[in-house]
């Protein structure tokens, strides 16, 4: 049937329509036809890819003919087609490492400034078997931006095309090599304030728009719309041979577990992984579903650049309110503040999507928080952070329905200490706190010579409890210090370990105990950190060693040799 209709569409276009139809009415036809069939065609889930590098095709060919791995030719042959190059030390070296302080080392950077010049890199180590890795804000804490020789491309000088708003769909596009919050910020000010781009990880200030999409990077909002995948509207991006690819949801869907695409001259089979995937916040390997339907931008989003690399976006937008109420209070101990969780899941109908913030100060965090005065009274209690958007209602009117909210739950919250955030001094006091937890953290462990370890598991509402039980019990018995701090209304809070340098092997040991918990109980390693090179195991132990097999089946495919980003998500 494809090519049967495939068939009928190329022919149409070569009809003289003077001969059969009349100047006016054949066209029209003529047009109409071209139109539906060109519809039926783009629904089907055979990707068309785009040879976007004709003129340079013979000068990469010659070059890649006779490349001897010698990295100052290539410097001069990059340099030949005008892309910004170096293999200088001094100028490669800060791109060795990503947040994650994990060793790396490679011989050239490149900055490409378009898609073009992107294509161009990637086919000549496509064809020359060269290790690429895609750098961008390196704010990963897993690896992927780590390299592993061959060359670097940085993505700072992508910073085209232009931030454009289309204010009647609620969408933007955006370039992958700027600041997510430049990008936020662009969109409010374009918007008069009237929208804005929901995502909004702790790194916004330094991670780029390419890496947030990349590893599917989410904010404080809880459920689906906290993470980026929600807001992908389109994809322009690059096949590891350099072919372009551009994409809207919806367009692409996967059939029988494959998408068909046209590769280096032959048409195959892209097989999309099926193992299964917890349905709860989760950044951990690529988008898959049981029944092997899945949409092409799903697959991306979220794959760390081992498929492809991304060369800009479109992205949805949210009505921005006129402003968020700001809400600081205790509870006496832990079980309350899961009380409380489960109490507003139930009071908002199973979406907390509906407040743009629910954080937990828990454990021991009291005493690795700035201000703690200003926003404890008891040195026993735990803290909940809320904030809640105002979009009709008034401040003042939002504020009386909280406090009905709260005088519903169990009469648990003291009212009189709540502390209202809105006031400029109070929310950065606030900020002050809640950003210093991980700093005074880190501060002690390398005080203390320890290895810093923070975990990014989660787990279904179901089993949060039983978890957290676990996990404190198995922390107390080894004697680590930690604390105990993150996003309550998505289950996902991190354990921060400060162990000395003496309880290195108790540290991984519960480490290991925490992925392997959360994976018996429903939940899994990486709620919004990746899994990049530091976590590869844990992504086998989370999904078994047939998801591995998938994720390197699915690889295999399009790059054969492994040299785009190699090392993330699965070994070579």
């Amino acid at each position: 049937m494809i090519n049967t209709i495939h068939f009928i569409y190329i022919l149409i276009n070569l009809i003289n329509i003077e001969s059969n139809f009349s100047l006016i009415y054949g066209s029209r036809v003529l047009i109409f036809i071209r139109k539906f069939l060109g519809f039926i065609i783009k629904k089907k889930s055979n990707i068309k890819p785009k040879f976007i590098i004709q003129n340079e095709l013979s000068k990469i060919n010659e070059f890649c003919d006779n490349w001897n791995s010698d990295y100052g030719n290539l410097d001069i042959f990059l340099k030949s087609l005008k892309i910004k190059s170096s293999t200088d030390s001094a100028i490669i070296e800060p791109y060795f490492r990503d947040w994650s302080n994990m060793e790396g080392f490679a011989y050239l950077l490149a900055r490409p400034k378009d898609k073009y010049e992107c294509a161009i890199i990637l086919k000549i180590c496509f064809k020359c078997n060269i290790l690429l890795t895609i750098s961008a804000g390196k704010t990963n804490l897993t690896g992927s931006a780590t390299p592993r020789g061959g060359i670097i491309l940085s993505t700072s000088l992508l910073t085209n095309p232009s931030i454009e708003l289309d204010l009647k769909n609620k969408e933007a596009s955006c370039p992958i090599g700027i600041p997510l919050e430049d990008f936020r910020n662009k969109v409010l000010d374009e918007s008069n304030q009237t929208l804005y781009y929901p995502v909004d990880p702790t790194s916004r200030n330094d991670a780029f728009v390419g890496g947030t999409l990349s590893c599917n990077a989410s904010g404080f909002i809880p459920g689906q719309k906290g993470a980026t995948r929600y807001w992908v509207k389109e994809l322009e991006f690059l096949l590891p041979n350099g072919d372009l690819v551009e994409v809207k949801r919806n367009q692409y869907i996967s059939e029988n577990g494959n998408f068909s695409i046209e590769y280096e001259g032959k048409d195959i089979h892209l097989p999309v992984p099926t193992y299964n995937r917890p349905k709860i916040k989760n950044a951990s390997g690529i988008f898959s579903n049981k029944d092997g339907k899945v949409d092409l931008i799903d697959l991306i989003i979220g794959s760390e650049g081992i498929l492809g690399m991304i060369t800009s976006c479109k992205l949805g937008l949210a009505d921005y309110p006129k402003e968020n109420l700001e809400l600081f209070f205790s509870l006496k101990n832990e079980s309350d503040a899961i009380d409380f969780y489960e109490f507003l899941y139930d009071h908002f109908d199973n979406d907390l999507g509906k407040i743009t913030a629910l954080e937990y100060f828990g454990h021991n965090s009291q005493n690795y928080m700035n201000n703690r005065e200003f926003l404890f009274s008891n040195a026993e209690d735990v803290g909940i952070y809320l904030q809640i958007p105002v979009f009709n209602d008034s401040l003042e009117s939002k504020i009386e329905d909280w406090i009905k909210i709260f005088q519903s739950f169990n009469s648990k919250i003291d009212l009189e200490n709540i502390v209202v955030l809105n006031d400029p001094e109070n929310w950065k006091k606030f900020f002050e706190a809640r950003h210093s937890l991980p700093d005074n953290a880190l501060t002690k462990t390398k005080k203390l010579g320890g290895v810093s370890i923070i975990t990014d598991t989660i787990v279904p509402s179901e089993n949060f409890r039983t978890y957290l039980q676990k996990v404190h019990k198995k922390l107390k018995s080894n004697k680590i210090e930690y604390l105990l701090f993150g996003h309550l209304g998505d289950c996902h809070l991190h354990f921060h370990l400060i162990p000395n340098k003496d309880q290195e092997k108790e540290s991984f040991d519960a480490y290991d105990y925490m992925v392997d918990l959360s994976s018996q109980l429903g939940g899994v390693y990486s709620a919004e950190h990746g899994t990049g090179k530091r976590k590869r195991n844990d992504f086998k132990k989370c999904y078994g060693e047939n998801a591995v097999k998938m994720i390197k089946a699915l690889k295999s495919t399009i790059d054969p040799i492994n040299f785009l980003n190699r090392g993330n998500l699965i070994s070579h």
